[in-house]
């Protein structure tokens, strides 16, 4: 059995472990969630949905960072 997926984060293709949920590969990923908007499959995901959210191979993610300034 196939212990890792390929999923695309920003166009880009990244190897992961086939049983992580979302909020695992952001951990993972060291991607601070409080500034990250994520786009799962073109839906944007609740930060209180990234726990029940389990990648599949071929999935696309996009981090988007919310910048504050003036």
């Amino acid at each position: 059995m196939q212990n890792y997926l390929t999923i695309f984060i920003n166009g880009n293709p990244f190897n992961c472990n086939s049983s992580m949920s979302l909020f695992d590969l952001l951990t993972y990923l060291e991607i601070e969630f409080d500034s990250t908007i994520v786009e799962y499959n073109h839906s944007i995901i609740d930060k209180d949905d990234f726990r029940l959210l389990y990648i599949k191979n071929n999935d696309s993610l996009e981090f988007m960072s919310v910048v504050g300034g003036g």
